[in-house]
């Protein structure tokens, strides 16, 4: 059973209206809690709501997505204002999405995209570019074993299976490392995003392979349990074998602060002031570009060890 925050009924509210108190109201839909990232990008958008005087009813579809077709049909029941959702995966979406467009109520895709080629049932989606995000970790790869000839194997724990950034970070980054034939993926597989699954998947990645070089993780909370399984196995991690993130949470970036991550991929979690204006300029029928694309940069030890006084997340 999902729990839905702030469900009371509206009961004299139209389509498309705002609620009895004048406010806007806002149904957002969000992925769970299963890493640092998700837990920063929840708090990120209730403060915001809470800071644009927007009437949020937040759910938490902990990584299923029919809890989240679920609450947003709960959503158009209550006819909010506008539904915001991040998609658990990419595809399946198109019968509720469409029960959304026909009550009237647009939709604002955040985080993560979905594959549907009817582009008519959201309004816009805000986020980051996945792709680029695996081509800079692929890069900073490729740079580093530069006019070395050895094989480089490397192992990847990868996000959600469907998810669009487990997608796309691993197109973006074996684009990358496939105009060297000298990058070899022994291993990939889902880690979930989250830490406990990052150490166990690691775990069997090491009893596997003798020869690992370098780890790829599609996020900071997998890598950071990875480390864990690598230092049981009496290896040092960024050292013996080289860790890629992508993230960079707090935790993640002092693990890069201190070496045993060699190089983050940002990918910000503060999406909910960008979000909470489009809220505003969709439900007063302004246009909005379709793809807007977050603001974001890379990490060395250094600029982690620079950047961590002033982290939010």
């Amino acid at each position: 059973m999902i729990a839905v925050a702030g469900l009371a009924a509206c009961s004299k509210k139209e389509p498309g209206g705002s609620s009895d108190d004048g406010k806007l109201t806002l149904g957002f839909s969000q992925v769970g809690a299963e890493s640092g990232w998700r837990t920063a990008n929840t708090k990120s958008v209730q403060e915001a709501a809470a800071a644009a005087g927007i009437d949020l009813k937040f759910s938490d579809a902990q990584q299923k997505q029919e809890n989240q077709i679920q609450a947003i049909r709960s959503f158009i029941a209550q006819k909010v204002d506008v539904i915001a959702f991040s998609p658990v995966v990419e595809s399946g979406w198109d019968a509720v999405l469409n029960e959304a467009k026909e009550a009237k109520i647009p939709v604002i895709l955040t985080d993560r995209a979905i594959d549907s080629p009817d582009t008519s049932l959201y309004q816009t989606f805000l986020g980051s570019d996945f792709i680029k995000e695996g081509n800079l970790a692929g890069e900073w790869l490729v740079k580093q074993y530069e006019g070395k000839t050895d094989p480089v194997n490397i192992v990847e724990l990868q996000g959600t299976t469907g998810s669009a950034p487990a997608n796309d970070r691993k197109k973006g980054f074996g684009d990358i490392i496939a105009k060297d034939s000298k990058f070899k993926v022994v291993a990939s597989q889902t880690g979930d995003f989250t830490r406990a699954k990052g150490k166990e998947v690691m775990e069997a990645f090491l009893k596997a392979h003798q020869d690992i070089d370098v780890l790829f993780a599609h996020n900071d909370d997998m890598g950071l349990g990875a480390i864990e399984a690598i230092e049981a196995a009496g290896k040092k991690p960024g050292i013996d074998i080289k860790i890629i993130t992508i993230d960079a949470v707090h935790d993640g970036m002092q693990a890069l602060a201190d070496g045993k991550i060699n190089f983050i991929a940002e990918c910000s979690p503060l999406l909910g002031p960008q979000l909470m204006e489009l809220v505003k300029k969709v439900k007063n029928g302004e246009s909005v570009e379709k793809r807007i694309v977050t603001n974001e940069t890379t990490f060395t030890q250094e600029q982690a060890k620079a950047a961590l006084p002033e982290r939010k997340y």
